[in-house]
């Protein structure tokens, strides 16, 4: 599918463009932006939540952490971003996001460029089964890490 370039506007606060909501195995995710050059979307991470180990081949993605504070696989550390810290993923690199704070975690997600994220994201509103999220996923240019150990 071929998008169109980004057009000026406002996505109004607490709204979603196209008054769309995922639900992503317990995570909320509302776009707020989609063109050929990025994805930007808001996300709410209820405590006990998590992205687990992945890699985007071909995309960068970045987190602004709006409220609240993620545990992240990155580079192969565990670190800690907090409300306020700009997370910087670049694309090839293994990254897993946790929300082990005991109360839930908003943040704004992008990706660039935005490739299939947005189709991804449509097809795995509200599949409950974490295999079937890792097949489809696959099928995005999004790559799943097996558990370690």
């Amino acid at each position: 599918m071929q998008l169109p370039p980004m057009t000026a506007g406002i996505t109004p606060a607490g709204t979603a463009e196209g008054g769309v909501v995922w639900n992503i195995l317990g995570q909320t995710y509302k776009p707020l932006q989609h063109s050929a050059a990025s994805f930007a979307f808001d996300t709410l991470f209820p405590d006990g939540t998590f992205v687990p180990p992945h890699v985007h081949a071909r995309q960068d993605e970045f987190i602004y952490l709006l409220d609240g504070q993620f545990e992240l696989f990155l580079a192969g550390e565990t670190k800690q971003a907090t409300t306020g810290d700009l997370v910087r993923l670049p694309m090839g690199q293994p990254h897993g996001i946790f929300n082990k704070s005991g109360r839930p975690v908003r943040a704004l997600f992008w990706v660039a460029p935005s490739l299939g994220l947005y189709e991804l994201f449509s097809r795995l509103h509200n599949v409950g089964d974490p295999g079937e999220v890792v097949r489809i996923a696959a099928g995005y240019e999004v790559e799943f890490l097996p558990p370690p150990g």
